[in-house]
């Protein structure tokens, strides 16, 4: 059995948990269980009861939605880093998606009820907690933002500049390397787009200077993605 990681860095480079004090981070590493999931394991599916979050170690798992056309709707993915399940464990709903391991994933599974006990009981906690549910808020106005008013080379464009945020924070360099994890197919499902007009987006990106593709890496002009992610700026 896998021993939980007590190292406040480890916890705190979760977003919901940066801002936990010692003694809250020791009570969330005595309440977190180690999981692995095989790649294809559904966790939970839209509707279960939600009584425990994730916080991701390892692998990728993806979040989606079943249209009544059988078609799959993307919403996220989850890498290293990450955590989800967090929403219905706060509000006391049911499960809003379908959670699927894509990869062998390995991550913490955090209880509702202890983890509650440490909100209502510690207020920087919860105050941490409201921040981090607030940005969770933006950046979902942001993604439907970029799906409803951008075509599907500034969304791309956009995409690429908000993995590698994710990667160099705010303050991006003039030039990077990016290697995707996500499949074109993936990254369709996430852009509302179908694959083959994602690949033609890539193209288009390639051909205008922006990217070069080369062995699964991706050279990055961040100036030039920029301008096309948002050109009225320009």
């Amino acid at each position: 059995m896998n021993e939980i990681n007590r190292s406040p860095a480890f916890w705190r480079s979760f977003p919901i948990f940066e801002e936990f004090d010692k003694d809250a981070i020791a009570e969330l590493a005595n309440i977190a269980t180690y999981r692995k999931w095989p790649a294809g394991t559904v966790i939970f599916q839209r509707g279960d009861e939600g009584n425990y979050m994730i916080v991701v170690i390892s692998g990728r798992i993806k979040l989606s939605l079943i249209t009544p056309q059988g078609r799959e709707l993307m919403l996220r993915q989850h890498e290293a880093g990450a955590i989800f399940g967090e929403m219905a464990v706060l509000d006391g709903q049911t499960r809003s998606a379908d959670a699927t391991a894509t990869t062998a994933s390995e991550g913490y599974v955090i209880g509702k009820k202890a983890f509650l006990d440490i909100v209502t009981n510690r207020r920087e906690a919860a105050e941490a907690v409201i921040r981090f549910l607030c940005a969770q808020l933006r950046d979902t106005t942001e993604r439907l933002e970029t799906i409803a008013l951008y075509d599907l080379n500034a969304r791309v464009a956009r995409f690429f500049l908000a993995t590698l945020r994710q990667i160099h924070g705010n303050e991006l360099p003039e030039s990077a390397n990016l290697r995707l994890t996500m499949s074109q197919t993936d990254i369709a499902g996430v852009l509302g787009a179908s694959r083959p007009k994602v690949n033609r987006a890539i193209q288009w990106l390639e051909e205008s200077g922006a990217i070069k593709r080369n062995e699964g890496i991706i050279a990055c002009k961040v100036g030039r993605l920029q301008s096309i992610a948002d050109p009225e700026e320009d």
